[in-house]
């Protein structure tokens, strides 16, 4: 067996309303003075208010930053680590989707140790010590709760990247509650990408290992199965806690198995048309699953297997057609564009969109077959 290592948070926490004991879990960490990183969307919908209770409770004091924008700036990103360092905060929560989860990894490094942000993008360039950091996701998607990543736009609407174990949260807190009011539109695009994350952790080529493996196989089973009805009756407690350990699950092995051409096209759509992170990787989605599958039949197959009882005993072509073809058909009955066309992509930026993509070779290194220039813009193309 080849060596690998893996690595993860140090301590996840699944529980239906622990999101309720935020205070008591606070505490344990050492925090007094707590700064929370949200999104205004998440304390309109009063989500917050149990959290917010508990800690008061434990005496904790605690200053909410709302202002977290999608596909974080830098700029956004900057404006929280003052305002964290001005609150003297001594632990920080990130509460939401992965755009307020990402911002809080950067909050908690920067507020301690700081450093500009264009110097630290990249793999392994970040310094600390960092804050205290608990993690508490509010969608079934990014798994940001336990990745040593977060992603960025820069002033010239490129999608960048901070990887760092210093980004691994102490705390994951899982509550399955928080997600019970997601619409079904964002449910069927967060859902989509973390079975994105699942399939390419499992299809990586530089760092497969039989740890993640398991993870993304548990997690594409609980995803596929379980998105339909999340989708269509998203009240239902069970399914959304099947969903938040799917995206946990996929979030574990690609933090440890890279994702690779998916991603690398998606960053684009994000950083210059504003699109969110689930729908740019759904949209390219497929047509990157086509384009893989002579260098990625053996994978696919047997996630086919995993997946499809009727394939179980298929070889391998035909197992990997069946799982394309299911992946395909799955992804085209959720409720958003399903097309570059519909999501509103102008046909005249495809050359543009491809060169970016191919500036993201951090990703495209993982992937399990080469992607040059034509291969992108053909990707786009056939998405469009």
């Amino acid at each position: 067996m080849s060596q690998f290592s893996f690595e993860t948070a140090p301590k996840i926490i699944c529980e239906q309303g622990g999101a309720d004991r935020l205070g008591e879990i606070a505490k344990g960490l050492g925090i007094t003075r707590l700064f929370l990183v949200t999104d205004a969307g998440l304390i309109k919908a009063r989500l917050l208010d149990g959290a917010l209770a508990s800690l008061a409770a434990a005496g904790v004091t605690a200053t909410v930053f709302s202002e977290v924008l999608a596909d974080p700036p830098e700029l956004s990103v900057q404006a929280a680590v003052d305002a964290a360092r001005a609150a003297g905060a001594d632990g920080v929560v990130g509460f939401g989707g992965g755009s307020s989860l990402d911002t809080a990894k950067l909050v908690a490094l920067l507020a301690r140790t700081p450093q500009a942000l264009p110097t630290i993008y990249g793999i392994g360039l970040a310094r600390g010590p960092r804050l205290p950091l608990i993690q508490v996701p509010t969608t079934a998607g990014t798994g940001s709760e336990v990745t040593p990543i977060s992603i960025l736009t820069t002033p010239s609407h490129e999608k960048k990247g901070v990887v760092s174990p210093l980004l691994y949260p102490d705390i994951a807190l899982l509550d399955s509650r928080l997600t019970l009011g997601l619409p079904p539109a964002v449910t069927a695009m967060t859902g989509v990408d973390a079975m994105v994350h699942a399939i390419e952790a499992y299809t990586t080529r530089l760092k497969k290992n039989p740890l993640s493996d398991a993870l993304a196989v548990k997690a594409l089973q609980l995803l596929y199965a379980n998105l339909p009805a999340a989708v269509n009756d998203g009240k239902d407690a069970a399914v959304r806690e099947s969903m938040l350990l799917g995206s946990l699950f996929a979030g574990m092995a690609f933090a440890n198995a890279p994702v690779g051409a998916v991603h690398a096209l998606a960053y684009p759509l994000g950083g210059h048309y504003g699109l969110p992170h689930g729908l740019s990787n759904s949209l390219v989605f497929v047509p990157v699953l086509r384009f893989n599958l002579t260098a990625a039949q053996s994978h696919y197959a047997e996630l086919g297997r995993a997946i499809l009882p009727e394939v179980s005993a298929a070889g391998g072509a035909q197992a990997a057609a069946a799982f394309v073809a299911a992946i395909a058909q799955r992804v085209a009955t959720m409720p958003y564009a399903q097309s570059l066309h519909a999501a509103g992509v102008l046909q005249g930026d495809l050359p543009m969109l491809a060169e970016d993509a191919m500036k993201v070779q951090r990703l495209l290194v993982n992937n399990p077959r080469d992607v040059a220039y034509a291969d992108a813009l053909a990707l786009y193309q056939a998405a469009f």
